[in-house]
């Protein structure tokens, strides 16, 4: 489906792919798989095609940013044991919350669990960091800790839709597709919209990515650095000719189809998959090859690391970073999860062994991400790419079965780090004991707001019609966090 300006009213009207492919003898296919043949050097360099779905689009105003680097921690990181430090549980460590608690999702309401790790305040800001993230806590001048996060729904599933999607069920676009969908991508060998796979997916499954009512082409693709084929098929088979051949034959068939059926979107959308697919036989390899880093490098993410988690996300840290220097819109890094510690999908569910699981997963995390921060930073990428670190909810102050910590959608706390936002800043706040937002609490829709806002796009336009009314990814009440923004 060709971007439709009534749709994104500061758009200018171009060529459409349809009026392209009537318009060249073998359609817009064949000549791009032609040029990419004759150089294939230009393979992961920036491109733009000036009709295509993903091709870049002006944003509404000046952004701040341009691409997005989104590190989901699935399950549910306890903020209290991180980036929330609450002294007064450890004064009242062991007696039963002195106030009437809303249901968990398992109802098991204990008695109050103090943080067992130590906190420390870093840099100049003095942001104050568990024990858990001590390579994070070095870059806390880089952080924008908001404190104040909530969640209207405590169970997996819904809470990571809505997270992703702004809404708590399938069917909704991803945040990643909707971005792609306003602004496109400044690399056509590559997909606007890339999630890095290593271990499970979060409960929802790929949906949580997808595409929802938005053309295909904005669905978020799979990539896994890890694997030899780090993308299924992604190294062909046969011969380039006989590739296009192949592709040529297809193109004519789907350009015959439009002439006859010129609205229908599903066969312009299966032109643009085999179009990427081809150019992405290169880019991709060539994406996660990591032979031209040096040793330095590799050291800062911890691909040297003894321990093969660590070293695994540092390694999607590294391919994200390689992702937006080729111009890559928008990447989400998945959770690796630790055998026998929480659930593949859910890896920072720590019901019980909270100390076993969190400690194991933030150090598969936590020099990785400082890592990525430090060396966007140093390449001076950092100004004009967002980091976010978070996950679909928080953990309770008190105990579920004496040594975990239930799900708390109440407050719970995310981190930023990049263009547009004040630095070394704290926002929110919540109770004493970790509990509810007592100050400037907001929802994920306020999240998703500020974010399109730093790209440079208009939240409130940013609509798609589908069953007749016009959907955005912040529905009716999601609004930019103001107070944070420099």
């Amino acid at each position: 489906m060709p971007f439709n300006p009534l749709h994104h009213p500061g758009a200018r009207p171009f060529l459409t792919r349809r009026e392209m492919l009537r318009q060249t003898s073998t359609g817009f296919g064949w000549l791009a798989l032609s040029a990419l043949m004759a150089d294939k050097a230009y393979a992961g360099l920036p491109q733009v095609v000036g009709d295509g779905p993903l091709a870049s689009k002006d944003p509404d105003f000046a952004p701040k940013v341009k691409n997005v680097i989104f590190c989901y921690m699935s399950g549910g990181v306890s903020h209290i044991d991180s980036f929330d430090p609450k002294p007064r549980l450890a004064k009242e460590a062991g007696e039963p919350m002195p106030f009437e608690t809303e249901r968990t999702m398992q109802n098991q309401v204990g008695n109050i669990l103090p943080s067992p790790w130590e906190f420390t305040h870093y840099g100049q800001s003095g942001i104050p960091v568990s024990a858990l993230f001590p390579h994070i806590g070095g870059i806390a001048d880089e952080l924008t800790v908001i404190r104040s996060m909530t969640a209207p729904f405590m169970e997996h599933a819904q809470a990571n839709f809505y997270f992703h999607c702004g809404m708590p069920f399938t069917g909704f676009p991803s945040m990643g597709a909707w971005i792609t969908y306003g602004l496109g991508t400044e690399n056509q060998n590559l997909p606007g919209f890339v999630v890095l796979g290593t271990g499970g997916m979060p409960v929802g499954g790929v949906q949580v990515f997808g595409n929802g009512f938005l053309p295909a082409i904005h669905q978020g693709s799979l990539i896994y650095p890890e694997k030899a084929e780090p993308l299924h098929n992604v190294r062909p088979s046969e011969s380039d000719q006989a590739q296009l051949a192949r592709l040529s034959a297809i193109d004519d068939l789907d350009r015959s189809f439009l002439d006859r059926a010129s609205n229908e979107p599903g066969v312009e959308a299966a032109i643009d998959n085999y179009e990427i697919a081809y150019r992405m036989q290169t880019a991709v390899p060539e994406l996660t090859d990591l032979s031209d880093e040096t040793e330095a490098t590799r050291k800062l993410y911890g691909l040297d690391s003894s321990n093969a988690s660590t070293a695994a996300y540092g390694k999607q840290c590294l391919v994200a970073r390689r992702l937006v220097e080729r111009g890559v819109r928008f990447v989400e890094l998945t959770m690796i999860g630790n055998e026998g510690i929480g659930l593949l999908p859910n890896p920072w569910d720590q019901h019980t062994k909270l100390e076993e699981g969190h400690g194991a997963n933030a150090l598969t995390v936590d020099q990785p991400v400082a890592g990525l921060v430090k060396d966007l930073k140093a390449r001076g990428l950092l100004d004009e790419t967002l980091v976010i670190f978070s996950g679909e909810f928080g953990r309770t102050p008190f105990a579920q079965s004496t040594v975990g910590r239930d799900h708390n959608p109440y407050g719970f706390s995310l981190w930023l780090a990049g263009g547009g936002l004040k630095k070394g800043y704290i926002y929110g706040q919540t109770d004493e004991y970790g509990y509810r937002v007592v100050e400037n609490a907001h929802t994920v829709r306020d999240l998703h707001a500020t974010v399109l806002h730093l790209l440079g796009l208009d939240y409130t336009n940013l609509t798609y019609r589908f069953g007749g009314r016009d959907f955005r990814l912040t529905d009716v009440d999601g609004h930019p966090i103001r107070g944070i923004l420099a």
